[in-house]
């Protein structure tokens, strides 16, 4: 604004090259200056505000009584302010008027907002889960269509890693809307297999393999005690239900480990496992 008003004061017909360079050098200097300055406070200050951001974490990562989840959630706060502190900086560094700054800055809030309104939601559902918590960090969830562990929250998105290992990144907005399942909310799963016999096979000597199977592996919990029922008569099976409560790291492990165990068992005991069948009948067509 200076470099404008001062090269508006110059009238060009009353000076010659010469002085006009000497008239334009001092100003160019000046506006140098003021950009080099500029340059260096933004990249000191979004080194400052990284460092900020990794010691909030770690101060407050000392507290036992602060949740992880809300610990990366307001390191991500302080971050994002120490960098909007450091642009408030930089642009003052140009001798921009404070009243005129804060009416441009209204108007360009205004227009961010504006533009930007699914963002501002995201934050507003950062906070929202913040408050609420429906998870926390090392929870495996569901939500939308996708599942995973949660890694990190912060003000915009969400961090998930899949089964797979994937990184996820979703925005929080996605989440907040969508109906949230935690596995890991209290702590214990259920487990259902079904196991399907022949119908010529002994009942139950089949439930007692089953029965005993269970006992002998020590993640399955006796209390409530696992049930074994008859759940349906199939076209080619008795069907067995078999249901047990295990703590929720165990379910995958325990869901594997007892459908092989129950089916070496049930070949030891020569108890079989039916398949559909299928008989084809073939007409000569000569006679």
């Amino acid at each position: 604004m200076k470099l404008q008003n001062s090269l508006s004061e110059l009238n060009l017909s009353d000076f010659s090259v010469s002085e006009l360079l000497d008239a334009i050098f001092p100003i160019v200097i000046k506006f140098g200056l003021q950009a080099l300055a500029a340059l260096a406070i933004l990249i000191i200050g979004l080194f400052v505000a990284g460092r900020i951001k990794r010691a909030v974490r770690l101060v407050l990562s000392k507290a036992k009584r602060i949740d992880p989840i809300v610990i990366g959630f307001l390191a991500s706060l302080a971050h994002y302010t120490a960098i909007a502190t450091v642009i408030i900086a930089v642009i003052g560094v140009f001798d921009v008027p404070i009243t005129s700054f804060a009416a441009i800055l209204g108007a360009a809030g205004l227009a961010i907002g504006l533009a930007l309104q699914g963002s501002l939601s995201h934050v507003a559902s950062g906070v929202m889960l913040l408050i609420f918590r429906p998870f926390k960090l090392g929870d495996f969830i569901s939500a939308g269509s996708y599942e995973g562990s949660i890694r990190d929250i912060n003000l915009f998105f969400t961090e998930m890693a899949t089964t797979d290992n994937r990184k996820v990144i979703i925005p929080n907005g996605m989440i907040w809307d969508s109906a949230i399942i935690n596995f890991a909310a209290y702590g214990k799963r259920r487990v259902d297999l079904i196991f399907g016999i022949s119908y010529d096979d002994d009942l139950d000597k089949a439930r007692e393999i089953i029965r005993k199977t269970c006992a002998e592996y020590k993640e399955i919990q006796q209390d409530p005690e696992p049930i074994i029922e008859v759940e349906s008569l199939g076209d080619f099976s008795v069907n067995i239900l078999c249901r047990f409560w295990v703590n929720a790291e165990d379910y995958l492990g325990s869901q594997w480990a007892i459908t092989r165990a129950v089916k070496q068992a049930f070949d030891r005991e020569g108890i079989s496992i039916p398949f559909p069948t299928h008989v084809e009948y073939k007409i000569d067509k000569t006679e």
